[in-house]
């Protein structure tokens, strides 16, 4: 028996799929901590999270299993012993969890409980419930191993309690959300640990994995809830914590608090953090983007270049009779703040060879949207023949209003691989944008100075699709529009819900309306980072077919 202990927190990033990296990370990491007791991983470290239905693949087994034995081998000789999270499978079923290796050996296996089925998580679609789990014995200790939603419910951490549990050890995939770092923190593990006056090492992954980003930020806490240890968000962290037990019970010696993100550099994080991970493990060279002198088009560029780095951004202009001088300059002066590529394509060829292909089909019909959507679906071929002869992807830049109310062009500007403003309200992406202007962002790998004109912050947002166009000619002003759509969507209120908090009824049943015949245009959008609680995908699965409204 020791009375004192040295436990890593690998906070560390994951590839799906790829065990055999996954591993050799972990083999790094054990290398490089001789003097540790143990060294412990994230949820699912080993096949990586979320797996989504390739855990159901056998060969995703069979070869976790052999990866899960070589993890072990490697503590047969000088280092820690390893708490590893993987797929297991029993009596043909499958469980989320986690296992001791020590000695050579896969010495203990604990399995999740607390299955979350809700927003992006799935996992009694793919997992069993394991038993309420007992401590396991090590070096003296009995340390209680809730997984993830174990936590953030009061069972698990109180049977582990009444079975002895010395010291709890958390392990997560929790992926970030606005405001998520102190619901972690203040909600529920500070609940778990004031609840059992047991101390929690609580550890989170980093990096992305498609529309998901997680934040790390991993923490300690005493026994009596205040905070030891909390690790940074957004970067891998490898860090020992110091254990020692007086009066039978174990404490944690104070090390670095390091401070986390105020908003809004948080959200413009995650959007570096998944953009970056989607483009190189997908192995993209760089991206391109339509850059239109708006809004919402400079801070796709600038959070690209704060991502992958000026030489992997490739923008591209595509004026046609409507765009203006002013959005002309705009973009060329983003592309120089940036210092990236600019491209200028004129689409007006293209333009006029339609009117003539489509002359005799329109001939009695008049000018209305759908010469407007021809413009864009012209920019959207435009760059995706870029895409394709180059390798490119095509960064989309539309945002969480224009998605909402379906104000985006299918096939035009919804086409291409992955966006950043998905998640991101009209609000959200004026913020971000005067933001960037005054601030870098901790990973950015962009310019220290401002990043657009100020003038493609104050001008009135407009699609430039006919003469003298404006959002606000066919919407609300997003002032009005963005409360009343986080109304809508994040909090699923009805029309009169809407209508009590002051809306305008009218407006309030139109734009309930827009907002539901644009789902199919949503199911064919491509992947975007997700930021707050109700992401359009893995958040909020509405019928695409769908006569319900609230009045």
């Amino acid at each position: 028996m020791t009375d004192k202990l040295i436990i890593t927190m690998a906070q560390l990033t994951q590839s799906v799929g790829d065990l055999r990296g996954n591993a050799d990370a972990m083999i790094a990491a054990h290398g490089s901590k001789p003097d540790s007791d143990l060294i412990v991983f994230p949820e699912l470290q080993l096949i990586g999270y979320p797996p989504e239905d390739l855990v159901l693949k056998p060969a995703v087994w069979e070869r976790a299993e052999a990866e899960l034995n070589r993890l072990a081998a490697a503590t047969a000789g000088p280092g820690p012993a390893m708490l590893v999270g993987s797929v297991f499978r029993e009596d043909d079923r499958l469980y989320n969890g986690i296992a001791l290796l020590e000695g050579g050996h896969v010495r203990d296996i604990r399995y999740k409980v607390e299955l979350p089925n809700y927003g992006t998580f799935d996992e009694k679609r793919l997992f069993a419930s394991g038993p309420l789990p007992e401590p396991i014995q090590f070096k003296g200790c009995r340390i209680g191993l809730p997984i993830c939603e174990d936590v953030w419910f009061p069972t698990v951490c109180e049977h582990l309690k009444a079975q002895g549990a010395e010291l709890f050890i958390s392990v997560h995939g929790s992926p970030y959300e606005i405001e998520k770092d102190d619901k972690r923190l203040g909600q529920v593990a500070t609940k778990r640990v004031r609840e059992t006056a047991i101390p929690l090492l609580f550890l989170n992954r980093v990096g992305g994995q498609d529309e998901i980003v997680f934040d790390g930020a991993s923490f300690v806490l005493n026994g009596d809830a205040s905070v030891m240890h909390q690790l940074p968000d957004w970067d891998e962290a490898i860090v020992d914590t110091h254990w020692s037990r007086e009066d039978g019970e174990w404490t944690c010696a104070p090390g670095d608090i390091h401070q986390l993100d105020d908003h809004p550099a948080d959200i413009y994080n995650a959007m570096i953090v998944g953009l970056r991970d989607y483009v190189n493990r997908n192995r993209f060279p760089g991206v391109l983007l339509g850059l239109s002198g708006g809004i919402d088009s400079a801070l796709s560029a600038a959070v690209a270049v704060d991502a992958l780095g000026a030489d992997r951004v490739w923008n591209v202009m595509m004026p046609s009779r409507f765009t203006s001088q002013e959005s002309l300059d705009d973009a060329a002066g983003c592309a120089e703040m940036l210092g990236t590529r600019l491209d200028t394509i004129p689409i007006n060829p293209a333009v006029e060879g339609f009117d003539a292909m489509l002359e005799d089909s329109f001939a009695d019909s008049n000018v209305d949207i759908t010469e407007e959507n021809i413009q864009s679906r012209i920019r959207g071929v435009t760059l995706m023949a870029l895409s394709n002869k180059f390798g490119h992807m095509l960064l989309t830049t539309g945002n969480k209003s224009e998605m909402s109310v379906g104000y985006a062009t299918i096939y035009g500007d919804m086409a291409g691989g992955y966006s950043v403003l998905k998640d991101a309200y009209k609000l959200t992406v004026f913020k971000l944008s005067s933001w960037r202007n005054r601030n870098k962002p901790s990973l950015g790998l962009g310019p220290d100075g401002p990043v657009m004109p100020e003038t493609v912050i104050t001008k009135p947002p407009s699609a430039e699709l006919r003469e003298d166009q404006k959002d606000s000619d066919s919407l609300p002003d997003y002032e009005i529009l963005d409360p009343l759509l986080h109304g809508l969507i994040e909090e699923e209120l009805s029309v009169n819900d809407m209508v009590a908090r002051g809306f305008d009824r009218e407006t309030v049943v139109r734009i309930e309306r827009l907002l539901y015949i644009a789902e199919y245009k949503r199911r064919q959008a491509p992947p975007g980072v997700k930021l707050g609680t109700r992401n359009f995908g893995r958040d909020r699965r509405y019928p695409i077919t769908n006569a319900f409204r609230t009045v």
